[in-house]
């Protein structure tokens, strides 16, 4: 590696350590290594502001921008609320089955959705039940978003490295949905019981608190109805939107913002006082970590890992598959998956068509789409989805640590990709 190179990795080596241990706020590590980078010369202007590949992916700036508005719109409807207290009576106040409801919905309509929207409208739910029940909510978002995260690995649109594995690969909708979803259900599975062991000292049982939970009645929970139909049928549209994209044309980025300033406009709220519930120090925190990687893509780094990765086992089709499935869960825990696949995904081409196209070699794209979308659940810096609950929990006031989220994270990830060791063997190799 030149140089630059190895002076972008020690950078963004400095601002991991900083936004692990939390020594300095998480914005301000975002940036200041964003700041380095381009003052130093590892990127610039042009790539950083304006390349698809190595710059700031506005893209996910303006979803979640455009979802966050939707969603402070809706807060003040009191449909967070009514829900809340559906869930909770339905759980029969019961903090880990209410838990599992939230896991499961959560995972399910991350495959429909993209993870992030789905923690974006989950997130305010939870806090809500667990004030009315008394329980603490970190360990309940935390559920969550692993949920949201393995959710979005079963269809070709829940995550976006998926999408652009598809793009590259030519693999459909329901090549996603045969091979990945199965997995994704058994992995599911598998975190409901993880949480029942990790999170027992969460369930603290208030028959008081649930006794007056169950006596609550969801429709006194509505503030204003007319805003609650408006909501709905904005967010219809836009989920709707989102599903046909390809068709209509249109990014979702787009379908969002116009969303969230449609929904605003009608709503007759005070934008500012609105505007107040966006997250802008995540916005930030997000533009400045693409700025770091997108360097790392930049100076070849990622590119330098990937071709030694799977230039030690060319033409081993099985090692290659091990091996690309957990680098792609290591690498995908520490930088952001989307510029990570997108430098693999010609690599992995070439892979596959050096073993003649075989239906087998389509394991290498399986296998880079599961440690990808499943190691982001690592850390807490691992996928866009951590990143954004953390920042509403600290706004509610439910501060979670990097290592608060990691040592969850860990034990998920770890598991789930080595459910993944057989489950590809079995698909692809035993018979």
């Amino acid at each position: 590696m030149s140089a630059m190179a190895w002076f972008a990795v020690l950078v963004f080596a400095a601002a991991y350590v900083l936004i692990a241990t939390e020594k300095i706020n998480r914005v301000a590590v975002a940036v200041g290594g964003a700041s380095i980078m381009l003052a130093a010369g590892a990127t610039n202007a042009e790539r950083a502001f304006f390349s698809e590949d190595s710059g700031i992916d506005w893209n996910v700036i303006f979803l979640l921008l455009g979802m966050m508005l939707i969603v402070g719109v809706l807060k003040r409807t009191g449909l967070f609320e009514y829900m809340a207290i559906w869930a909770a009576k339905k759980a029969r106040g019961r903090p880990f089955p209410i838990m599992v409801i939230l896991v499961l919905v959560t995972g399910v309509v991350s495959a429909a959705l993209d993870n992030v929207t789905t923690v974006l409208l989950v997130a305010p739910v939870t806090l809500l039940v667990c004030e009315r029940l008394g329980v603490p909510p970190v360990p309940f978002l935390i559920a969550e978003v692993l949920s949201s995260n393995i959710g979005g690995a079963g269809t070709l649109v829940g995550d976006p490295p998926n999408i652009i594995i598809a793009s590259r690969s030519g693999l459909t909708f329901n090549s996603f949905l045969s091979v990945l979803a199965p997995f994704v259900a058994v992995v599911l599975a598998v975190l409901v019981l993880l949480c029942r062991i990790m999170f027992r000292e969460a369930f603290r049982y208030d028959a008081e608190r649930a006794a007056r939970v169950m006596a609550l009645r969801e429709r006194d929970a509505i503030q204003d109805p007319r805003l609650v139909t408006l909501s709905l049928c904005v967010l219809g549209a836009v989920l709707l939107a989102f599903g046909l994209h390809t068709l209509l044309g249109i990014e979702p980025s787009v379908v969002a913002l116009l969303g969230g300033l449609l929904l605003l406009a009608l709503s007759r709220l005070d934008a500012t006082e609105v505007a107040k519930d966006v997250e802008w120090p995540t916005l930030v925190f997000f533009a400045g970590l693409f700025v770091m990687v997108g360097a790392l893509v930049t100076t070849g780094v990622i590119d330098d890992l990937a071709h030694a990765a799977t230039g030690a086992v060319e033409g081993k089709l099985w090692p290659a598959t091990l091996l690309l499935l957990w680098a792609s869960a290591v690498l995908s825990a520490i930088v952001d998956n989307i510029p990570y696949v997108a430098t693999m995904s010609p690599i992995v081409a070439e892979l596959v068509n050096a073993e003649g196209g075989l239906d087998k070699a389509q394991v290498l794209w399986w296998a880079l789409a599961i440690g990808a979308d499943l190691g982001g659940n690592a850390t807490a810096v691992g996928a866009s989805a951590n990143v954004v609950v953390l920042g509403i929990a600290e706004r509610a006031g439910h501060k979670i640590t990097f290592w608060g989220f990691t040592k969850y994270g860990l034990i998920v990830t770890a598991i789930s990709v080595t459910l993944a060791v057989p489950y590809l063997w079995l698909r692809f190799f035993a018979f």
